[in-house]
């Protein structure tokens, strides 16, 4: 059984970005995964990496349930918007303090490459725009994907890494987003 933990970045519950995720959780469980799910805004946690990597803060007790869950699974699923070409700052919080090298990656010594500590995972970011897929991609470069993607799960050695783009959000009528739900619900039922 594909174990599959939902990472919902948004910071506001009554987001477009929530029933994405809950869709793609309905669709999993008729595929039989076993579920977990984040929905990094309930935690609570300092999302500062105050001494950034010179001095280890302690992982608050929620975010120590959190790594348990993302250690556990098999696939990582992301739901987040992107906002001025990023991550939501309380996503990138969570990333820089669960994130940290020793449980995800592993310098060698003496050697400019690393250990990925979580190779055989698998992941998936379903990402809401304001403007179309394609634009994010060929005019800005998509930065919210190559971060997350690239430079976090990939580093860390999370492969494939699927992205779905979900939009234009700020013009959407009902009918559309009936129909991304329909999809995001496909991806979660074909464990995507």
């Amino acid at each position: 059984m594909k174990k599959i933990v939902i990472i919902n970045g948004h910071p506001n519950k009554e987001s477009f970005n929530f029933a994405l995720a809950e869709a793609y959780q309905k669709g999993a469980e008729q595929s039989n995964a076993a579920i977990s799910t984040i929905t990094i805004a309930e935690l609570n946690f300092n999302p500062n990496l105050a001494f950034g990597y010179q001095k280890r803060m302690e992982m608050e007790p929620d975010l120590q349930a959190a790594w348990q869950k993302i250690k556990e699974a098999d696939h990582l699923v992301w739901v987040h918007p992107v906002w001025w070409g990023g991550l939501p700052a309380i996503t990138k919080g969570f990333i820089d303090r669960v994130f940290l090298p020793g449980l995800v990656f592993r310098y060698r010594e003496n050697s400019v490459w690393w250990d990925k500590l979580l190779k055989g995972k698998t992941a998936h970011i379903i990402t809401t725009l304001d403007q179309p897929g394609w634009y994010y991609r060929l005019v800005y470069g998509r930065p919210s994907v190559n971060q997350l993607k690239k430079t976090v799960l990939e580093f860390c050695g999370v492969k494939p890494v699927r992205v779905s783009y979900v939009g234009i959000i700020k013009t959407s009528e009902k009918a559309q987003r009936e129909k991304w739900l329909q999809q995001v619900f496909e991806m979660g039922r074909k464990q995507l």
